[in-house]
């Protein structure tokens, strides 16, 4: 093996100096939150124990924690949701020019160059002039479509242009229509990608805070809660809050990666039994 040469340490290091720097602040909330009962909000740790994590499934004096989960949760299911269907009939139909596709492409992204409380005092200035109530499920819900699609949609663009169109003329060949095509070889292909949407969808859903802020009404989902508590609770149980949901977070993109793997194992797998089959 040759000799590292310095440049390889020095760039090691800063890469070093950089995970710390990202993650740094998630390990240090993480750490408090393992104060004991007379612990505070700073160093030097009083004690070690699990008190604030069961002082959070208690009743608290301050805000609705498990009501704003919940929100959040099934806000971010819908985006997903939403955002995986109309990512793939986009991505699908941009692969074909047609009149205005350029203007159209413009309008989707030009949302990612809003700043996005401005799209939050837009969506809900639209819904109190229309008379229509202002609701997470509904306005909240459009707001945050307004940042989920246009990731969706870029990913489609990548991975369509990487796509192999010979399996779709072979599938025609064969005498599959359209919708055959599609559903039996175009999405079990382009699957492992989809999975990338929905958790692009779920979690930048979870954990928006400037769209949502003009646009929940008067129920807060979990970020919003987040930022209200920070101005009256002064307890670890904060922290503690904050490591269930850096760990949930961890857990549902784990989730995620471990369906790709599947995803792929599977496809290798029927794809070796149709190479036996054929000998």
């Amino acid at each position: 093996m040759e000799p590292r040469s310095r440049s390889f340490y020095v760039l090691a290091v800063v890469f070093g100096l950089f995970v710390l720097f990202l993650y740094g602040p998630i390990l240090t909330i993480g750490v408090l939150s393992f104060q004991g009962p007379g612990g505070g909000l700073t160093f030097p740790m009083n004690g070690v124990s699990l008190h604030w994590f069961f002082d959070l499934f208690e009743q608290q004096a301050v805000g609705d924690i498990w009501g704003s989960f919940r929100r959040s949760f099934s806000l971010g299911l819908m985006v997903m949701v939403v955002t995986v269907v109309v990512s793939v009939m986009g991505g699908l139909a941009f692969r074909h020019k047609f009149r205005g596709s350029t203007m159209l492409f413009y309008l989707i992204v030009a949302s990612l160059i809003i700043p996005s409380i401005l799209i939050s005092l837009g969506v809900g200035l639209i819904f109190n002039i229309l008379d229509f109530d202002v609701h997470w499920s509904t306005s909240g819900f459009g707001a945050q479509l307004t940042w989920t699609l246009p990731f969706g949609l870029l990913i489609m663009f990548a991975v369509f242009n990487r796509f192999d169109k010979s399996y779709e003329e072979a599938a025609r060949d064969l005498g599959a229509s359209s919708w055959q095509t599609i559903r039996h070889v175009v999405l079990p292909i382009i699957a492992p990608s989809l999975i990338g949407v929905a958790l692009f969808g779920f979690t930048l859903s979870y954990d928006e805070f400037a769209r949502t802020l003009l646009t929940a009404g008067s129920h807060n989902t979990l970020p919003l809660e987040i930022v209200g508590m920070t101005t009256n609770v002064t307890s670890p149980v904060l922290y503690a809050l904050g490591t269930l949901t850096t760990v949930f977070s961890f857990l549902m993109i784990g989730s995620f990666l471990l369906l790709v793997i599947f995803l792929k194992r599977r496809r290798a797998g029927a794809g070796s039994d149709a190479g036996k089959g054929m000998v």
